[in-house]
């Protein structure tokens, strides 16, 4: 089922008793930390997360993102989401750690994956490649607080329509897959391209919210 930014289910005002509830610190176990990390530069993962009303810091890791040789991509998504997660985390420690969020993503077609294209004619080159096919998205998510961790892997299945070679060209000209993996932006022009998907929209952007939502909660903080 599509996942993604959270729809708004605001009313007139929350009934008193559940109100009440919201704002005990003890509400299912989880509490609310003074500060929230989001380790990534990326501005869609900025949006969705500030989609969910939370208030966070930006603090971009330094990590090596190459993969290792030989290593299978949901597999490598997953340690540098993990890595990015412990590099920040070490930044910010204290009584009261702070809840770091970590995110890698990739897209794969027949085993291969496509990162970010050097220029507009990988990025054309990447879009063929999709054109009338359907590949798959991986997002490693990491979150930490402390020295506890849940680390978890969303995989979304993406299908392209057919595309013509003056689409092909036009939408890498705009040059907004540039800094994508894949070379196209779903949030973007690039949901022209999509004929469907199977599984989470928040993959494809870059973070999956229910997944950081209940992961955030495991470790004791409640964001939604």
């Amino acid at each position: 089922m599509p996942c993604g930014p959270l729809p708004s289910t605001a009313a007139a005002g929350p009934r008193p008793r559940l109100a009440a509830r919201r704002a005990a610190a003890g509400t299912l176990g989880a509490v609310q930390v003074p500060t929230v990390v989001l380790a990534s530069g990326s501005p869609r993962r900025r949006e969705l997360l500030a989609g969910l009303g939370v208030r966070f810091v930006v603090d971009v890791p330094d990590v090596d993102e190459r993969p290792l040789v030989g290593e299978d991509p949901a597999a490598m998504v997953l340690r540098l989401a993990r890595a990015k997660a412990a590099a920040v985390a070490a930044r910010h420690r204290g009584a009261d750690a702070a809840l770091v969020i970590a995110a890698d993503t990739t897209v794969v077609i027949d085993g291969e994956m496509l990162g970010k294209p050097n220029d507009e004619a990988e990025a054309a080159a990447f879009v063929a490649r999709l054109s009338g096919r359907t590949h798959e998205v991986h997002t490693g998510h990491a979150l930490r607080r402390g020295e506890r961790e849940v680390a978890e892997l969303r995989t979304t299945r993406v299908r392209f329509r057919a595309l013509d070679a003056d689409e092909m060209r036009a939408y890498a000209a705009t040059g907004e897959g540039l800094d994508k993996a894949g070379g196209y932006a779903i949030q973007g022009r690039g949901a022209a391209l999509v004929d469907a998907i199977d599984g989470c929209y928040g993959t494809v952007v870059g973070l999956s919210l229910p997944l950081v939502v209940v992961a955030a909660r495991t470790l004791g903080v409640r964001l939604a």
